[in-house]
C-alpha cells in the first residue's frame, strides 16, 4: 500500500574528522631522574642551611674574641698604668687574637694594650646590635674578601665601661670560616648521597617499580588485547597506584568486551549477508506467486494481497540494502511526506495484532503526516512493536494488555509515543538500552533498539525511555520541519 506522496529534493552531506595523536619523547628513565632530583634538592636544602650557619659561625668567633678581650680589659684596667710588663701585654694580645684593646668609659677612650703601632682599621663591626640579615652579608664579605684586612670589633664593656673595642686582622677568621665551609660541604655531600639513596630506594619500591609493572602490562595488552592473560591483576594497595591498577583492569575488560562485540558484529554481518542473499532469491519467487494471486477476484484475497505484496517488497528491498551497503550502518534516509496513521496501521498488521491480545491502539490523527523515510520509519516502529508484543506475551495474559501509539506536535518538534502496560524494562539495562547486545533478552538478538536509535538519529531526532508507572514508554522526537498535515 502506498501511503506517501512524491519525495522533495534532499541534500546529503558528509563530515570527516581526523585525529592526530602525539606521543611525547621522554629522555631518561624515571628512576634516574628521581635520583638526580633527590640529590639536587638535598644539596639545595643544605645550601639554605649553610647560609645562616656560616653567619652564626662568624658571629660566634667574633664573640669569643670579644669575651677574651673583656677579661683582659678587667686585668689591664685594674693594673696601675705602666706596671703591666710589655711581654705580658703582648702575650695577652696574642691570647685574645687582637692587635689592640681599647676601653671607653664616659668620654675617654683608653688604649689598654697594643702591639707595635696601632694599625689603621678598614671596617668596624658593632656586635651589640648586629642584625641577622646584615650578619649574613658581612659573613660572605669576610669569606670572599681579598687579602687580610684590619677590622674593629665593638662589644659590651666590663664594669662601668661604655664598650670595649679590639683591633684585629680577619686573616685567621677567614681561614677558619673556609675550614668550616669545607666541613659543611663534605658533610652535606655525605648526607645528600645517603638521603638520596634512601629516598631513591623507597620511591623505587613504592612507585617506580609498580609503574614499570603497569607499563609492561599496558604494552602486553597492546600486543594481544584479546588474550585474557593480558589483563592486569591489581594488587591490594589502597593508594593512587592501587586505584590506577584497578581502573586499568576495568578499562582492559571493557576494551576486551568491545572487541568481542565487534567480532560478533563482523561475524553477524557476514551471516546476514549470506542469509540476505538466499532470502532475496526466495522472496523473489514469493513475489511472482503473489503477483499471480493478486489477479484472483475473491474479496478476501483482494483485501489482503496489497499488504502481502507490500511486506514482500519491503523484505526484498531490505535484503538488497543489506547486501549493497556493507552491513555496518544504515544508509541516509530518503524522506517524503508520510501518512503516519496509515504507517502505524501497517506495522500493527505486520505484527498480527487486531482484536486479540495484546491490543494495538492507534491514536494518531488521520491527516497527520511526518516528513521521513517511510521504510526506515516502518522498520523503527516494527522493532519497537515487536519488543512490546514479546514482553506482553511473555507474561501471563491479563485484561487490558495493550500497545498505544500517540502523536503530538508543537512549533519546534513532534513527539511520537509508544507505550505498553507490560512488565517494563529492568533497571540494570536502562543505561545501555540502545547499545548493540546490551539489552538482549532470552530470545532477542539485542540489536532491535540499537537499530531503532540509529534510524531515528539519521532523521535528526532522538529516542528516549521515559518514566512510566506501568510498563514501558518510549518517546521519539523529530524536528518540526519534518512534520505536516495532508
Amino acid at each position: 500500500m502506498n501511503y506517501s506522496s512524491p519525495p522533495p529534493s534532499q541534500k546529503q552531506s558528509a563530515d570527516s574528522v581526523e585525529d592526530a595523536l602525539a606521543t611525547p619523547f621522554i629522555q631518561g628513565g624515571l628512576s634516574e631522574k628521581l635520583l638526580i632530583l633527590t640529590i639536587f634538592f638535598v644539596l639545595l636544602a643544605e645550601i639554605l642551611i649553610y647560609i645562616p650557619s656560616i653567619s652564626n659561625y662568624r658571629l660566634t668567633q667574633l664573640q669569643d674574641h670579644l669575651s677574651a678581650a673583656r677579661t683582659a680589659a678587667l686585668v689591664l684596667d685594674a693594673a696601675p698604668e705602666g706596671l703591666v710588663p710589655r711581654a705580658l701585654e703582648l702575650q695577652i694580645l696574642q691570647q685574645v687574637g687582637a692587635r689592640a684593646i681599647i676601653l671607653k668609659r664616659g668620654n675617654a677612650r683608653r688604649l689598654l694594650a697594643f702591639s707595635d703601632m696601632p694599625p689603621t682599621v678598614s671596617t668596624t663591626f658593632d656586635l651589640r646590635d648586629a642584625s641577622r640579615i646584615k650578619s649574613v652579608f658581612d659573613a660572605f664579605a669576610t669569606l670572599f674578601g681579598t687579602g687580610p684586612q684590619i677590622i674593629g670589633l665593638i662589644g659590651d664593656a666590663p664594669r662601668e665601661g661604655e664598650f670595649v673595642e679590639i683591633v684585629m686582622s680577619d686573616e685567621e677568621l677567614r681561614a677558619s670560616m673556609w675550614r668550616f665551609s669545607l666541613n659543611i660541604l663534605l658533610l652535606s655531600l655525605v648526607i645528600s648521597i645517603f638521603t638520596a639513596a634512601l629516598v631513591y630506594l623507597s620511591l623505587l619500591a613504592l612507585f617506580v617499580k609498580p609503574m614499570r609493572e603497569i607499563s609492561a602490562k599496558i604494552m602486553a595488552f597492546r600486543e594481544a588485547p584479546e588474550e585474557p592473560s593480558a589483563i592486569m591483576a591489581p594488587s591490594d594497595r589502597q593508594d593512587e597506584i592501587g586505584l590506577a591498577e584497578r581502573e586499568l583492569r576495568r578499562m582492559q575488560r571493557q576494551i576486551q568486551t568491545a572487541l568481542v562485540q565487534k567480532t560478533h558484529l563482523a561475524a553477524l554481518g557476514l551471516a546476514v549477508s549470506k542469509i540476505s542473499h538466499d532470502l532475496r532469491n526466495i522472496l523473489a519467487s514469493a513475489q511472482l506467486f503473489s503477483d499471480r494471486l493478486s489477479s484472483v477476484s475473491e474479496p478476501t484475497v483482494q483485501r489482503l494481497m496489497p499488504r502481502v505484496i507490500g511486506s514482500i517488497n519491503r523484505a526484498i528491498a531490505l535484503c538488497q540494502s543489506t547486501l549493497a551497503y556493507g552491513r555496518a550502518a544504515e544508509p541516509a534516509p530518503n524522506p517524503r511526506h508520510v501518512r503516519f496513521k496509515m504507517l502505524i496501521d501497517d506495522v500493527g498488521a505486520a505484527l498480527g495484532l487486531g482484536e486479540g491480545y495484546p491490543a494495538w491502539i492507534n491514536e494518531v490523527d488521520d491527516k497527520a503526516t511526518v516528513f521521513a523515510d517511510p521504510e526506515q520509519l516502518y522498520r523503527a516502529f516494527l522493532n519497537l512493536g515487536r519488543n512490546a508484543v514479546e514482553a506482553l506475551r511473555a507474561q501471563p495474559p491479563r485484561n487490558g494488555g495493550a500497545i498505544r501509539i500517540a502523536m503530538r506536535a508543537s512549533e519546534t518538534s513532534v513527539i511520537i509515543s509508544m507505550a505498553d502496560n507490560g512488565p517494563g524494562i529492568p533497571a540494570k539495562v536502562r543505561d545501555k538500552l540502545f547499545q548493540p547486545f546490551a539489552a538482549s533478552g532470552n530470545k532477542g538478538s539485542g540489536l532491535g533498539l540499537a537499530i531503532v536509535a540509529e534510524l531515528i538519529r539519521g532523521h535528526g531526532g532522538t529516542i528516549t525511555l521515559q518514566p512510566s508507572p506501568v510498563g514501558t514508554l518510549f518517546e521519539i522526537e523529530l524536528p518540526a520541519q519534518t512534520t505536516g498535515r495532508a
